[in-house]
């Protein structure tokens, strides 16, 4: 099973709003991630950062693949922005990648 990180900035003063959206996600967004393999998702704060991991149990390019495919995926994308600042990798449509640095199993 694969893994992935990534990060993002909080806009000032929204982080209880990005917390109140993730408690409400969609439906729909879950199954999103679930059809793209994802399982393991948790995500982390620190002042105006969050730092998100998960495991891809179809592998990180195929959930990459699934989730750039995704209208699900643009419309949480574009309801996000107000309160978060995150760059898409412009080739895969989804979180750049985070490199790997460390891994105790």
């Amino acid at each position: 099973m694969e893994r992935f990180a990534w990060k993002a900035v909080i806009r000032e003063g929204k982080l209880e709003e990005y917390k109140k959206r993730h408690d409400e996600i969609w439906p729909e967004m879950k199954q999103v991630l679930k059809d793209a393999g994802i399982c393991n998702y948790s995500i982390w704060n620190i002042g105006n950062e969050v730092f998100g991991y998960f495991e891809c149990e179809k592998g990180v390019a195929f959930a990459e693949k699934h989730q750039a495919g995704s209208p699900i995926v643009d419309r949480w994308n574009e309801y996000m922005k107000d309160v978060m600042t995150m760059v898409m990798d412009q080739i895969t449509g989804a979180q750049p990648k985070m490199r790997e640095v460390f891994y105790l199993k």
